[in-house]
């Protein structure tokens, strides 16, 4: 169970278990009793399986490879214009120019905690507000609350890992640190329920997943830098 769901976890057992025993005593072993203690039980199911945190480490030479920072499934490979809107405000919060971007989509259903893409040091920390729009849909990019971590690798290459909040997401933990050294087996951080992770990397990297493929976090090479 990841940290991030030790609170809510103990808070809906105390709940459930409150509710469920309170029934058994006042109406008995009835249809309301079982119902009620059968929908408890598989919501605290859900929510328990939403918070695993299973324990990985990549098994080959992670050195060049962008490794696949979250859970999910592939719904944007394509180039993007890192541009400045009318009023001057950066819509992007780092970079000025084309890069590649890679979306991986979480559903409820997958493991939440974020790896570290690449291996480096932590150079930038954002984090904008934003709406809660559906982490699928291409606006939730720049639209939606999230947050930013740029990572320098050894070989100078910054690479742009974006958290980005979806419709049920209402909250964002971000661990980097700015002057932190990282790895890819390290987590990056944690999103509370559906959401989305973007990798934005150099046009011309070469690009080792295809749109609606599933990927696992810390395990799936989604990406080779260049030298």
């Amino acid at each position: 169970v990841h940290k991030e769901g030790t609170g809510l976890l103990l808070t809906l057992f105390t709940i459930f278990f409150v509710v469920d025993v309170a029934l058994y005593h006042t109406v008995g072993r009835g249809w309301v009793f079982y119902t009620t203690t059968f929908v408890t039980t598989v919501l605290f199911l859900l929510v328990l399986n939403f918070f695993r945190s299973p324990f990985r480490r990549f098994p080959f030479d992670s050195e060049g490879l962008v490794i696949a920072p979250a859970d999910g499934t592939i719904v944007a490979i394509e180039e993007v214009m890192e541009k400045v809107d009318r009023a001057g405000v950066d819509e992007h919060e780092y970079f000025h120019d084309r890069r590649l971007m890679i979306s991986i989509f979480m559903s409820i259903v997958n493991v939440h905690a974020n790896w570290f893409p690449v291996n480096g040091t932590v150079k930038h920390v954002s984090h904008q507000n934003g709406r809660f729009r559906a982490a699928y849909l291409p606006k939730s990019s720049t639209e939606n609350e999230r947050s930013a971590v740029v990572i320098t690798t050894r070989n100078g290459v910054d690479v742009l890992a974006r958290q980005i909040a979806g419709a049920l997401a209402r909250r964002i933990v971000t661990y980097a640190k700015v002057g932190d050294k990282c790895h890819v087996d390290e987590q990056m951080g944690f999103i509370k329920f559906g959401s989305r992770v973007d990798v934005y990397l150099p046009v011309g990297t070469e690009v080792l997943v295809e749109m609606d493929q599933k990927v696992t976090g810390n395990q799936t090479p989604i990406a080779r830098l260049g030298k």
